[in-house]
């Protein structure tokens, strides 16, 4: 039965071949999202054991993070955006889920994990997920889970839904981002260290917004960030 499972996996490559999302060519067997190359490629960030590294000075406010990581740099002109707006826009959640269980792979041996005690992944309101049809960034919190065990968490919501923070200002998105997130049975966080993931940082409006609706009302909760990419800001 296993070697006629092989052989049927076989022939729906050659029927439907999986492409690389950032070159676009065929995949070899065993390869997945991405080829060899593009794989060592990846323009990673290399953060997650810096003590105050761009994301933690992205987020700098009231709500004090812990722990950042951010596994590439992201750069709108570059194919590798495609893994993220695939993920995003083009109904590929399994695209966030894979490369957060890789990422996770990849740094769990830092020890970055190894206090996190719930995973948060950023809300989105229930009118857009409709709309959406999946919350990419539960994908990131499942794929992370998948690897590390550590439970996800429902305690943050969206109260509203807002405009994409696409094409906005640093003031903008910020605005845009205010007294949208709220924490539900906030006695859940107390004394825990949560990780908080989201797909992309640009300015951290989103993030800081989140991170400070869990500071305001559990503030003995120890909060750290994750996300898949990271901009350059111009």
């Amino acid at each position: 039965m296993e070697r006629l499972s092989e052989w049927s996996n076989d022939l729906m490559r050659m029927i439907y071949p999986k492409v690389c999302e950032v070159c676009g060519y065929s995949l070899a067997k065993g390869e997945d999202i991405m080829c060899l190359h593009c794989s060592l490629d990846l323009p990673r960030a290399n953060m997650h054991n810096e003590q105050f590294n761009i994301i933690h000075q992205r987020l700098a406010g009231h709500a004090p993070i812990d722990k950042a990581a951010g596994y590439f740099y992201y750069y709108k002109d570059s194919s590798y955006s495609n893994l993220i707006l695939n993920a995003k826009y083009h109904n590929r959640p399994i695209i966030a889920r894979l490369l957060a269980s890789r990422y996770a792979q990849e740094i769990s041996n830092s020890g970055f994990f190894n206090d996190i005690d719930i995973i948060l992944p950023v809300p989105m309101h229930w009118i857009k997920r409709l709309r959406r049809g999946y919350n990419q960034s539960e994908a990131i919190a499942q794929g992370i889970k998948n690897v590390t065990g550590i439970e996800i968490g429902k305690n943050l919501i969206a109260k509203r839904g807002h405009s994409t923070q696409t094409r906005k200002s640093s003031y903008a998105r910020w605005k845009n981002a205010q007294n949208i997130y709220a924490v539900t049975a906030p006695e859940q966080l107390e004394s825990k260290h949560v990780l908080v993931v989201d797909d992309v940082v640009t300015t951290g409006a989103t993030l800081l917004a989140c991170c400070e609706a869990i500071h305001k009302v559990s503030p003995t909760t120890t909060i750290s960030v994750l996300t898949l990419a990271v901009t350059h800001l111009s």
